[in-house]
């Protein structure tokens, strides 16, 4: 049985999703990254870290790409090294970690982060065989992408094979956006993430856990079978994926809203009381989906159920509180976010403000390794 990390992380570096710091190298240098069940690459910043060959770090003919739906994308070599993540005194170290160094980046790729963790469930991840050395030779996207394509293991998968944690984590939030006007050091503001483990952690949640199926061994893709809006009918949810997609949502930590298709986003909101609408319609018509929190009478607003297939015959039933899809203080003190967004057709990306009510594990190792994710309420 491997050994349980947990991870200081906060939401301050990128710009509501979660960050944590890890050590990188010989030298343990910190490197703060982005925490993403939504993806399985993990990569720096080339201007940030550079391999020291010297004290171990070995190069290869590995390259990566990445690109993102907001139109962002990176390319760079791959690197073996060593990580380290933990609390001081407690850390996991393991070494032949494959690791991208992004040296060719969109501007803003990673904002005020060091790079990228993908947790997603991968048994392999992406990469193209170039014909020389990728830290030494600068390869563009375009010709990394006519290297021979080949795969990689991934960071979490890698910490399994060497018995060093098991292919699980999970998450203690509690916003999805920046929480403005407190304290520097705001705690509404900070979390944990657990590596290896979760359930030993009976100080992050109470009552029994809930196990949502996942149906492909991809990301966390789940069935999202209904919402429910207050006490109003449930309203049934579409069950055929889009084409190309292995199921009708995903459960995604690197996404700071609940992410909903036109037409289900139009129905969720038609289930509310018309002055709710008018205030939901007015922040989404804003580039910042926001209004004054002096508009906002919180208490009178209904919890939204999202119904989940469950592993077993019992569904999954989540409750998201008004002051989840509703952020205070957010992006500036006396605002509030909506956290309901417009995304893909038929596809839901089930974020952050999903999770801020619950400990939830990710565990890629149940199911006969196909994965399933769990929610208990949070303390």
């Amino acid at each position: 049985m491997g050994r349980v990390a947990r991870i200081p992380i906060t939401n301050v570096y990128a710009d509501g999703a979660y960050t944590g710091c890890i050590l990188v190298g010989a030298q343990q240098k910190p490197m703060n990254v982005l925490l993403d069940s939504g993806s399985a690459v993990f990569a720096l910043d080339g201007r940030k870290y550079l391999p020291d060959k010297a004290a171990g770090d070995r190069t290869t003919r590995f390259a990566q790409y990445m690109s993102y739906s907001d139109g962002s994308h990176w390319s760079g070599g791959v690197i073996k090294t060593t990580v380290s993540v933990g609390r001081k005194g407690k850390l996991i170290t393991a070494s032949g970690i494959n690791l991208a160094l992004a040296t060719e980046q969109t501007k803003d790729m990673f904002g005020a982060t060091d790079g990228i963790l993908g947790l997603a469930y991968a048994p392999l991840d992406e990469a193209w065989e170039m014909p020389k050395d990728t830290t030494a030779t600068a390869y563009s996207s375009t010709q990394v992408r006519e290297g021979r394509y080949t795969q990689i293991t991934p960071y979490l998968r890698h910490l399994d094979q060497l018995n060093v944690v098991s292919d699980k984590f999970a998450f203690y939030t509690l916003r999805s956006c920046i929480h403005r006007g407190g304290p520097a050091d705001d705690p509404l503001n900070k979390g944990w993430m657990v590596l290896g483990g979760g359930e030993e952690c009976r100080d992050f949640y109470s009552g029994k856990f809930q196990t949502a199926k996942v149906l492909a061994e991809q990301w966390y893709n789940t069935n999202l079978k209904a919402i429910i809006v207050g006490n109003t009918a449930p309203l049934a949810v579409h069950q055929m994926p889009p084409a190309g997609y292995p199921s009708n949502s995903i459960v995604d930590s690197g996404t700071t809203s609940i992410d909903l298709g036109p037409l289900l986003l139009k129905a969720v909101i038609s289930r509310f009381k018309p002055d709710q609408q008018r205030l939901m319609q007015a922040a989404l018509a804003r580039k910042k989906p926001c209004v004054p929190m002096e508009d906002l009478n919180l208490r009178k607003w209904p919890d939204l159920t999202f119904i989940l297939q469950g592993l077993q015959k019992t569904d999954v039933v989540l409750k998201v509180r008004p002051q989840d899809y509703w952020q205070v203080n957010a992006p500036k003190p006396g605002l509030a976010m909506l956290a309901l967004t417009q995304g893909e057709p038929g596809f839901a990306i089930l974020g952050l403000p999903l999770m801020n009510g619950y400990f939830t594990i990710f565990d890629g190792e149940a199911d006969n390794d196909r994965g399933v994710v769990k929610f208990a309420p949070r303390t």
